[in-house]
């Protein structure tokens, strides 16, 4: 298995680089990872010290097994190549991912590639151990999907930036999130996240949805977060710690699903096995599993299994 499926990621909180106290607060919360934000949540005048910020959150530890990322800026500022030498050349020891905002094209995720892979050879890391993640945030970005996440073997998940891509498409809303006023029937970002989620599978990527910015309105958020949650999405940005433990439940299987799942993989082993008779198919009680199921109980036990879920039955082979 890839980095990118074993890595849980059912809550994405996004920090702000230039809040130390923020910094600080998001190492205690239950979160699967922190993204520490150089971009939209860091102002123009506050990213050189965001940096410094950033790379002396990481190296001071304390974030135990939460995946550490920072999002830089995109390339058509002045401060993106800046962001990445100093955070990797300074913490990248202590980073798993660089997130990579408005990808528009294959060709900025290999930019990106490249300068990481100069910066890990010239301080003595391991090449490639630090992963891309690639939002997108426009329409041009969502056309080109599948080259993006194609561009580089860094890559661990795509990400939908709602906000953004409400502008870049005209959406008559301003509340992020929720479906646009006058779309009565149907949901208006289901194109969007199925299209950025069969690019993500079809490169072996994860899926994240973008957040939700009513952020006290946690029934407001889970309520959306189930949307992408029902069509296969890993996880979901959360805004505010309020968010964290709705998102953790929503992009994890129920604990009757993930029993089911483990004992769906168990028995098809055995009954495939020369033990079991070398079936094709078999019956658990009165469902039929065969190698179709064993693929859908793979998907539930795998986000069972990176969410930290302990399974509470057990396969028992018939006797004879």
């Amino acid at each position: 298995m890839s980095k990118a499926t074993v890595r849980s990621r059912r809550s994405c909180l996004a920090v702000p680089g230039s809040n130390p106290r923020f910094l600080e607060k998001a190492k205690g919360l239950p979160a699967d990872q922190v993204f520490l934000d150089l971009e939209d949540a860091c102002a123009p005048l506050m990213k050189p010290q965001g940096r410094k910020n950033i790379v002396a959150a990481l190296n001071e530890g304390g974030w135990g097994e939460k995946v550490r990322v920072v999002r830089v800026n995109d390339w058509t500022t002045e401060w993106t190549y800046r962001d990445v030498i100093e955070v990797v050349e300074g913490a990248g020891a202590n980073l798993d991912c660089i997130m990579l905002p408005k990808v528009q094209d294959a060709a900025q995720v290999v930019a990106l590639d490249t300068l990481l892979t100069q910066i890990e050879k010239t301080v003595g890391l391991e090449v490639g151990r630090i992963g891309i993640e690639a939002q997108i945030e426009n329409a041009v970005g969502l056309v080109n999907v599948d080259a993006i996440a194609a561009a580089s073997p860094r890559t661990e998940t795509i990400i939908f930036g709602p906000a953004d891509f409400m502008a870049s498409i005209n959406m008559k809303s301003l509340v992020v999130g929720e479906q646009p006023p006058g779309y009565d029937v149907g949901d208006a970002y289901h194109y969007i996240l199925m299209r950025i989620l069969m690019a993500a599978r079809s490169y072996g990527l994860q899926a994240i949805d973008g957040p939700y910015l009513q952020i006290r309105d946690v029934e407001g958020f889970t309520r959306v977060a189930k949307r992408s949650a029902a069509l296969g999405f890993d996880g979901k940005w959360v805004l505010h710690p309020g968010q964290v433990d709705a998102a953790n439940e929503t992009y994890s299987p129920s604990q009757e699903d993930y029993d089911h799942a483990e004992l769906i993989l168990d028995a098809y082993a055995f009954y495939t096995s020369e033990a079991g008779g070398m079936k094709g198919s078999a019956m658990i009680g009165d469902e039929m599993i065969d190698e179709a199921s064993r693929k859908m109980a793979i998907v539930v036990a795998g986000k069972g299994r990176a969410a930290g879920m302990e399974r509470t039955t057990s396969f028992t082979p018939p006797e004879g």
